[in-house]
């Protein structure tokens, strides 16, 4: 009787949780037969419509490809450096030295130096048949030795440098050879849409001929300091190094840009960007032409007009960009502008930016008189302000002494820009952006980045105050330079050159 009541209970809970499983899988079932998406079958009509434009849109690469890859070429460079050192075993070495100077003069250090050939790697590509070639200033820039080899071609052709321009960072190159060189056709940037299909070919890495593909991601990219005036491509196009100088092209193989530069966190992938080939059409007539590009000046640091700035002014909504500085016998100040002036207004046009008014204002013709209207102390005016030709040095980056840097310093101003990037509190002085190796500025330990706050005790709130300070020390001089690095300040000396 005891196994028969203890065999039901057995049974009774087996039963129970029986129940419960088929309920449980009955609703799981229930669930997932509801949740379930009936499965569409693609009609061969839409598979080969399908196959169709993908295999259009691939000969459309193929042909590019075929079309453009003949007139890129592969850009290698060298140049010979000096290099210094300090030996720490002074004369040490020398066997003619006097033996006992050993045993009555201290040993001291010796500054040494040897030659080292450097050599670069680049792409370009030929606009004329006649073998003028487009690629960027800072692939051939003072390079002794420039070469060139094209498409299935072993020998390489020596190049020759008709024309270099830094503010847009465009060069040209020549090279000769039997007959005429295939070329490619330009295009028209400003037709360009953000989405469209972009096609970088070069040479990275040396690998000549390659061939990646993107989009368009955005235009008028600014703001990278790498060259004064800025509105790059920016595309997702595998670009790397030995890119530089090559086509960017779209479908129709027509060259939209020049790639110029990437933004990565490593050095074999990133974003690319490519100087619009429209700038690049503009540049290389003058420098074929010229051997150098003219430009409109008008002689002032000009800034963002923020909205702390609009406040403390009392400007309200007005857009425009706020004069900084003012150079001396500038056509700014002849023409009556002043620090602190707003500017609206150039040659009719309204004036947002100031990456506008510089383009703007370089692409107008020397010896025009342009209206400008501006605001100051909160009432609007129109000045006539007659254009004048850049001079050759005149640049946001201050250079002298012909094409080489004061001591082996490049300098720019303390834009806004550049402030949030090196969280600064105040724009008052300039900001070293390149220091040449071996020369006294590298010597004295400045680096990019450094900021001048001192030349031989004058102060230097800007560009204008550099160039003014550095005029007036001679060659064989040494001056004392007050330089900030983070939060903290040093003063060093930049000698003179050795009489």
């Amino acid at each position: 009787m005891r196994k028969k009541v203890v065999f039901t209970a057995v049974f009774a809970v087996l039963l129970i949780v029986s129940f419960n499983l088929s309920a449980k899988y009955r609703y799981r079932l229930r669930y997932l037969r509801r949740e379930a998406v009936p499965v569409q079958f693609i009609e061969p009509e839409n598979v080969a419509e399908t196959f169709n434009s993908a295999f259009s849109l691939q000969e459309s690469f193929v042909n590019v490809a075929r079309m453009v890859k003949p007139a890129v070429v592969q850009v290698t460079t060298e140049k010979t450096v000096t290099l210094r050192y300090w030996d720490p075993f002074g004369n040490l070495g020398d066997v003619f030295r006097n033996p006992f100077e050993d045993f009555f003069q201290p040993r001291e250090p010796k500054r040494k130096e040897y030659q080292q050939k450097q050599k670069g790697l680049g792409s370009g590509f030929i606009v004329d048949s006649s073998g003028y070639i487009l690629t960027n200033n800072h692939v051939v820039k003072d390079m002794d030795k420039i070469m060139v080899k094209l498409m299935d071609e072993k020998k390489e052709l020596k190049a020759t440098v008709i024309g270099t321009d830094s503010k847009t960072d465009l060069a040209i190159l020549k090279i000769k050879g039997f007959g005429k060189f295939p070329t490619v056709k330009l295009g028209d940037s400003e037709a360009i849409r953000v989405g469209e299909w972009a096609i970088a070919i070069g040479n990275p890495f040396g690998l000549d001929e390659t061939v990646t593909v993107g989009v368009i991601s955005a235009k008028g990219r600014k703001g990278f300091g790498i060259s004064q005036y800025e509105d790059f491509i920016q595309t997702d196009a595998s670009i790397n190094p030995g890119n530089s100088g090559g086509p960017l092209v779209n479908l129709k193989g027509e060259v939209i840009g020049i790639n110029t530069f990437i933004v990565a966190p490593s050095i074999s992938s990133g974003i690319g960007f490519a100087i619009p080939i429209n700038m690049a059409k503009d540049v290389f007539s003058q420098l074929k032409e010229k051997g150098r590009v003219v430009r409109g000046w008008l002689g002032i640091i000009i800034q963002p007009l923020t909205e702390e700035l609009r406040n403390s002014f009392g400007l309200g909504e007005t857009e425009g960009v706020l004069i900084g500085d003012v150079m001396k016998n500038s056509p700014a100040e002849k023409g009556g502008l002043k620090r602190g002036d707003v500017i609206i207004q150039f040659d009719q046009r309204v004036i947002k930016e100031p990456d506008e008014l510089s383009h703007i204002a370089a692409n107008t013709a020397p010896g025009k008189t342009i209206p400008v209207k501006i605001i100051r102390e909160r009432k609007e005016k129109t000045l006539e302000i007659k254009i004048e030709e850049m001079p050759a040095e005149e640049s946001l980056i201050a250079e002298k002494e012909g094409e080489e840097y004061w001591r082996g310093l490049n300098v720019e101003a303390i834009t806004e820009d550049l402030m949030k990037r090196f969280n600064l509190d105040t724009n008052e002085g300039v900001m070293v952006n390149e220091v040449e190796s071996g020369s006294s500025a590298d010597e004295a330990g400045i680096r990019k980045g450094t900021i001048i706050k001192q030349i031989n005790q004058k102060r230097i709130n800007n560009l204008s105050d550099y160039t003014e300070a550095i005029r007036g020390i001679k060659k064989n001089k040494d001056a004392i330079l007050l330089i900030q690095e983070g939060k903290y300040t040093r003063f060093v000396i930049l000698k003179g050159e050795e009489k």
